[in-house]
């Protein structure tokens, strides 16, 4: 256990990576926020909540974040490059919401010294456990699955246009898993209630594409949820527990597939 994450440790193959449900804001921080800022919301709310019982079903490891990604992007790139050239996004540490509002007061914006400073203290240790994780399970297994879980509100002028499907798959355009893995989600999504995308406007973070090994038997997915789907997207920011229990079998059809696919695919001859 760590103050910048929490783990919990179990004996399948699959890893389930949630970086972005973290609310904690070390005071010295939180008091240079905005109003707007202090709400939070751009928080993946309840990812923890909502994949809970299907990670122990099946018997799946959890490393949670803590922190709130205000303090820092667990899953942008250390060097601060943009996922998405081209693109508007945040930066390693956001100085905006998601909206475009400023997350600091005037002048109050983290400098370069920093944001290095916050990449070693909170950035780091997350990312230690996520490898330390990956290495153990590749010890036991010979292979792992990496599933990072996101959501975000179902409308976002900002980053995508209309109503952001449900179900948004990211492989980093197939650099993270085999073919056969990334087809076999994709007909699951296709087939289930739910709209869908493959490697669309969420095509996969810095975790998904960093870790995602498939020639090192690493394979990683990341998965953004519409928020709209399991909770409330205005504050309070409510569980809505009808809708989740609606979307949580969906989930775990996903997580299962993986392991049934891992399971044939390095089964012993």
């Amino acid at each position: 256990m760590s103050e910048m994450y929490s783990l919990t440790r179990r004996s399948s193959p699959l890893l389930l990576s949630q970086p972005h449900v973290g609310l904690e804001i070390p005071p010295e921080i939180m008091s240079r926020l905005t109003a707007k800022g202090c709400l939070k919301a751009d928080t993946d709310w309840h990812i923890d909540r909502l994949y809970q019982d299907i990670a122990e079903a099946l018997d799946a490891t959890v490393l949670t974040a803590t922190q709130s990604r205000y303090v820092i992007d667990l899953n942008r790139d250390p060097s601060g490059a943009s996922l998405y050239p081209g693109q508007s996004v945040t930066e390693l540490c956001p100085t905006s919401l998601f909206d475009d509002a400023p997350l600091y007061k005037n002048d109050k914006a983290p400098d370069d010294a920093e944001v290095k400073n916050r990449r070693v203290a909170y950035w780091q240790p997350y990312h230690d456990a996520l490898k330390m994780e990956i290495k153990r399970i590749k010890e036991v297994h010979g292979f792992v699955l990496l599933f990072d879980c996101h959501s975000i509100r179902s409308v976002l002028p900002r980053f995508f246009e209309g109503r952001l499907p449900t179900l948004n798959l990211g492989t980093g355009n197939g650099i993270a898993t085999v073919p056969e893995l990334e087809k076999l989600l994709e007909e699951i999504a296709a087939n289930s209630p739910y709209s869908h995308a493959l490697n669309g406007r969420f095509k996969g973070g810095f975790i998904t594409r960093h870790y995602g090994d498939p020639n090192q038997d690493v394979h990683a997915v990341q998965l953004e949820l519409a928020q709209e789907d399991y909770m409330e997207e205005i504050p309070p920011f409510s569980y809505r527990e009808e809708k989740a229990q609606q979307l949580q079998p969906t989930l775990q059809k996903l997580l299962q597939a993986m392991l049934d696919w891992a399971n044939e695919t390095y089964r012993p001859e």
